[in-house]
């Protein structure tokens, strides 16, 4: 199955030149900024107007692998809500990025609430976003993409215990993990809800997290894959989480009235 691309030219450009120097703008790494070999960690969807300056600033930071479960969300209602492909390849302007089957059929095996779908990915921009920085960074890399729909907290820990344990058996597997934050809001409140998760998710604390985000309705639309990450951390023996970066999309617009959040963070 060959995945052509939804959002390209919309949520990223649809020229290869252009956005390979997008992406290398964007990932350019700090001068004397050591990288870090992670377990997992945590990029925000948007396009990458708003929110690629965040993503670029987490992949500057890392030590890229060449293999990659990318959890991501399934923002349409079609398809399975736990979705998974284990064959197969994502084009987008950059050329074809392969599944890696191997690891996909592993996860399968150790995740039973997956199932195979691959309507749920057609149009779900949050994994496919994610790609052409890969691409550029890690050339040759191969991925497992995951997508997530509204699921019960049990559900995605079982999901994530499913995940840190095929990950544990496996050498140099990075879970690449992407939600944005709070959702259309002004930009104070959005900084305070925003606060609020991100404290969760430096202390790894997926129950912490999923009570905080349905308490004080943080709109955080990556919820989901964010708590079986947070899961899988348990399972990797995860000690350091990071904040790489937080921002609006007021930072781009100016608009303060009604916001989105966006973090980037690492996991090791």
């Amino acid at each position: 199955m060959l995945r052509l691309p939804a959002v390209a030219g919309s949520f990223y450009p649809s020229q290869a030149e252009k956005l390979d120097k997008l992406v290398r703008r964007f990932s350019a790494p700090e001068e004397g900024v050591a990288r870090v070999r992670a377990k997992a960690c945590l990029t925000p969807h948007a396009g990458y107007v708003y929110s690629g300056a965040v993503a670029g600033a987490v992949f500057a930071r890392l030590e890229l692998p060449r293999r990659f479960v990318i959890l991501g969300v399934r923002h349409r209602p079609r398809g399975e809500r736990a979705a998974i492909l284990t064959s197969g390849a994502w084009r987008t302007p950059l050329g074809n990025a392969a599944v890696d089957e191997e690891l996909g059929e592993k996860l399968s095996a150790a995740c039973p609430l997956l199932r195979e779908d691959e309507i749920a990915h057609r149009e779900e921009h949050s994994l496919e976003v994610q790609i052409p920085f890969l691409q550029t960074l890690a050339p040759g890399f191969t991925f497992v993409p995951v997508a997530l729909g509204s699921l019960r907290f049990e559900e995605l820990e079982e999901i994530g215990a499913g995940l840190g344990k095929t990950l544990a058996e496996e050498r140099d597997v990075l879970l690449l993990t992407t939600s944005d934050l709070n959702h259309y809001e002004d930009e104070a409140t959005t900084l305070k809800k925003d606060g609020r998760a991100i404290e969760r998710l430096l202390a790894m604390d997926a129950r912490g997290l999923f009570e905080a985000c349905r308490d004080a309705e943080i709109s955080m639309c990556g919820l989901g894959p964010a708590v079986a990450m947070l899961t899988a951390l348990r399972g990797l023996g995860a000690q350091r989480a990071e904040l790489v970066r937080h921002a609006t999309s007021a930072d781009v617009t100016g608009d303060k009235s009604t916001v989105v959040g966006y973090a980037g963070m690492i996991f090791s």
